[in-house]
């Protein structure tokens, strides 16, 4: 009998125990309860002669890029491209720190990036890859950099040009290089892609379709300025939007419908924004490339109309909010014509009156001179009646509604 008890007494301990071990790890689960969200993030393209990486080049020596990302993580996930590559990416090894002054990075901060438990990746021909989850805990608008050494580079390289954001190139492999004292810069990004963080269950992303001028062009290198920088300082601000991420998917000379440089939004529409992680609303502005280079201003208009119907009935099949934001005026650009005007203006009124958008960005009247709508205010951009320039970045990210992005 007192073996019985004794017995007895044990399995109920161990009930207790297995009861207390479950909801020890019930409270665990609850403490890092999130999700994964883009932070930062930038649209991709075959990178053109002209800005092709300075000697020493990218084979076999080491670069360094710095971003800012929009909000913070307690860990991370980088994307490497070779999307546009015509030969297998070689890479020793990568690592991510927080940013100090120009090449310099935090010694004490640094992270190494693995792939599936490796720190050398081959990222083959038109391929993209995650990196292995990483804890490093990162903060909202952080300036972080992300060195990779590299080996055999393609001679056809993906990256993106219009970055506004220094870079730094050091020959050999100088992944261990806090300093990069003696770099060679240039102002653009090559393979990077993408990062993710893990955050708490409220973030989300916002992601943004542009061209030139939602990708910088007339923002201060380095600066970060441009206006969906701008944008997402002010959400950062607001209570009810502070957890929401900004992706600026501009690229310059980008059209929506054919020609211009990289792949057209229509074409990529799925790949920079529907297929972010966890993104929430989406914001599609881009049309002006399309309208200036127009041999066909009329059908031009009716077409980027039936363009950005399939955009909405895709985001709409996802579950995503979808914001349209009106053309800005060119008159006195090289752009200009009465025909093309008409374009933008038909575009415009569709936008405003008859899309089936969750809201509109009237980003037509926000730096527009008030006397004469039709052209950009002298304050406001950069000496082409066409592009903002910094102040009218700021403008812009001061004029999106932050209220559409609180529900």
């Amino acid at each position: 009998m007192k073996n019985k008890k004794t017995i007895l007494s044990c399995c109920v301990f161990a009930a207790a125990f297995l009861l207390q071990s479950c909801a020890s790890k019930t409270q665990q689960v609850e403490k890092i309860s999130g999700h994964w969200t883009g932070t930062w993030g930038t649209a991709v393209q075959l990178t053109e002669e002209h800005n092709m990486p300075p000697a020493p080049g990218l084979t076999q020596n080491t670069i360094r890029q710095r971003f800012k990302t929009s909000i913070g993580g307690d860990s991370l996930k980088l994307r490497l491209s070779n999307e546009f590559g015509d030969q297998p990416l070689e890479i020793f090894s990568v690592t991510i720190a927080p940013a100090l002054e120009g090449s310099v990075v935090d010694s004490l901060h640094i992270a190494e990036i693995k792939f599936s438990g490796k720190e050398n990746i081959t990222i083959p021909v038109g391929e993209n890859i995650f990196s292995d989850a990483v804890a490093f805990k990162t903060t909202a608008r952080e300036d972080l950099a992300v060195t990779i050494a590299y080996g055999v580079v393609p001679e056809k390289l993906t990256g993106h040009p219009g970055s506004r954001t220094t870079s730094y190139i050091l020959s050999g492999n100088q992944i261990k290089n806090n300093t990069f004292s003696g770099a060679v810069t240039t102002d653009h990004w090559y393979s990077i892609e993408r990062l993710d963080v893990f955050g708490n269950e409220n973030t989300a992303a916002i992601a943004v379709l542009g061209n030139s001028i939602t990708d910088g062009r007339g923002s201060t290198t380095n600066a970060q300025n441009r206006w969906p920088d701008i944008f997402a300082e002010r959400l950062l601000q607001n209570p009810a939007t502070k957890d929401l991420a900004v992706l600026n998917m501009g690229i310059g000379g980008n059209c929506v419908l054919n020609g211009g440089l990289g792949p057209t939004a229509s074409v990529r529409f799925e790949r920079d924004i529907l297929n972010q992680t966890n993104v929430k609303y989406v914001i599609v502005y881009e049309g002006v490339n399309d309208m200036g280079y127009s041999p066909d201003p009329e059908k031009t208009a009716k077409d980027l109309i039936e363009a950005y119907s399939k955009m909405i009935e895709k985001a709409h099949q996802k579950g995503l909010k979808i914001f349209g934001a009106t053309i800005m005026p060119f008159k006195k650009s090289f752009y200009h014509d009465d025909k093309k005007e008409k374009c933008r203006l038909a575009v415009n009124e569709w936008i405003k009156t008859k899309a089936d958008y969750d809201g509109v960005i009237d980003f037509s009247s926000a730096i527009c001179n008030q006397e004469t709508p039709d052209v950009l205010d002298d304050n406001y951009h950069d000496n082409d009646y066409l592009h903002p320039n910094a102040q009218g970045h700021k403008k812009m990210g001061e004029f999106v509604d932050l209220k559409l992005f609180e529900n």
